[in-house]
């Protein structure tokens, strides 16, 4: 295994985050495929979740698999109060809603747990699930979305949960604080890329880069402050 890295920052974390947590990245640069379907939800890019099951999200504690894959897994949820989403994340339908019963890709027990807000123009009533999962929609600016999650959860970090396109628009604004990508060694093509024009500046984020013997790498981006 290697290591390699900018100088970690001095200062300790806000007290509230902003985090992209978990994100696949295929060499090649894409995150998500360039459709959905219900058959189909990672459209080409399923190949980035192959060897992949999920299971670390409620915990490295839940699982036996205790390599360092299944620990970085397992900060996805630590300190979470919130998750931001696309509304492709959410399900493969466009236009308004219709009464078609979706309640998203994960049934009854979706690993979230917490409020999650669905970006989209067509906003609509909340659905909420016995464990504390509860999606609400709303037609909102990244800086619109990031202040309605601290409303629902006061003080707790918010994941920024995808897709790519969702990432690059709170990159954009400047609100992401930390980022974990997991480079996955496949090519994938075609899709949507995670950076699309290039990479944000050393000058915005310390990087820390850890190769494992899979072949996989997991980065740690976090942004520079005054």
């Amino acid at each position: 295994m290697s290591a390699d890295h900018t100088d970690h920052p001095s200062s300790p974390a806000a007290a509230s985050r902003t985090r992209v947590q978990g994100m696949f990245v295929s060499l090649d640069g894409y995150s998500a495929g360039s459709y959905v379907t219900f058959e189909e939800p990672f459209g080409e890019a399923i190949a980035l979740t192959r060897g992949y099951d999920g299971r670390a999200i409620h915990g490295v504690d839940k699982v036996e698999d205790l390599s360092f894959d299944a620990a970085m897994s397992s900060l996805w949820g630590q300190g979470i109060g919130v998750e931001i989403m696309g509304r492709r994340k959410f399900g493969p339908q466009t236009g308004p809603w219709t009464d078609d019963g979706w309640r998203g890709w994960w049934g009854e027990e979706p690993p979230f747990r917490t409020p999650v807000i669905v970006l989209t123009h067509h906003e609509r009533e909340p659905i909420a699930f016995d464990n504390g999962t509860v999606f609400h929609f709303l037609d909102a600016s990244p800086h619109e979305a990031l202040q309605r999650a601290h409303e629902l959860a006061p003080g707790t970090d918010v994941r920024i949960g995808g897709g790519p396109s969702t990432v690059r628009e709170f990159l954009a604004a400047d609100l992401v604080d930390t980022m974990h990508l997991t480079i996955v060694p496949v090519t994938i093509g075609s899709g949507t890329r995670l950076l699309e024009g290039g990479l944000p500046s050393s000058d915005d984020f310390y990087i820390e880069s850890v190769t494992l013997p899979s072949g996989r790498t997991h980065q740690i981006w976090y942004r520079r402050r005054p």
